[in-house]
């Protein structure tokens, strides 16, 4: 099976799914992520480019990710960027592994990247249906990105609701939490979302909700087949 990790940004991929792909990694399964703003020109405690490149490359491989895309989106700027250039990227990147599941951000997130990442992952995910030569799409996940999920704050939209629970057991958390160390700036000392205790924590508590030895949890929002 190919999986597909579409993030906005480098980190919130090893933060929302960074454990399931690891395990569907080591299952033999083909995962890749694309990142659509690959050099986040506006974050604090930014490295250099070289070696925020080396991170997401030392990252991913920890994860045993095989591609990783990097579009040039600017940074918390997607507002300003053409819907339809965010859904082509998109729909490229899918062509180009062959995607059959998808992985992306809760459209409630309160980063208004991670809102544009999601309304261009849904439209481009229906790409199978203008190409019949592409690959046959199965199913679409939203995530949840610790900092950023949990404060979803309009109440107005629907909040995340995790339904599907995949168990990742602690080993996968570890390398989930190795993998987020090897991003320079990113971690930060408990009680912030971004810590190990949290990211163990949040596992821990998806685990039990599903009677499962630590989970990582999804929002299966749109399926084909059984």
């Amino acid at each position: 099976m190919n999986y597909l990790v579409v993030v906005a940004h480098p980190d919130d991929e090893v933060l929302g799914a960074g454990a399931t792909m690891y395990r569907l990694a080591q299952k033999g399964h083909i995962v890749n992520v694309c990142i659509l703003s690959g050099e986040v020109t506006a974050r604090n405690y930014r490295p250099s480019t070289s070696e925020l490149s080396e991170d997401v490359d030392k990252s991913l491989n920890l994860l045993g990710v095989n591609r990783i895309i990097k579009g040039e989106f600017p940074n918390i700027e997607f507002n300003t960027v053409n819907h339809l250039h965010l859904v082509q990227f998109i729909e490229k990147a899918i062509e180009e592994t062959n995607s059959e599941v998808v992985f992306t951000h809760h459209p409630a997130d309160l980063n208004n990247d991670h809102l544009h990442t999601s309304l261009a992952c849904q439209a481009a995910v229906r790409l199978f249906q203008r190409r019949p030569e592409i690959t046959s799409f199965k199913e679409l996940f939203f995530m949840e990105v610790p900092s950023a999920t949990e404060w979803g704050l309009n109440k107005s939209m629907n909040q995340f609701n995790p339904n599907a629970f995949v168990e990742v057991g602690e080993e996968a958390i570890d390398k989930k939490i190795e993998a987020l160390s090897m991003y320079r700036g990113v971690m930060r000392p408990y009680p912030h979302p971004r810590s190990v205790e949290a990211l163990k924590g949040l596992a821990a508590y998806r685990g039990g909700q599903a009677g499962m030895v630590y989970a990582e949890s999804f929002e299966s929002v749109f399926r084909r087949g059984i």
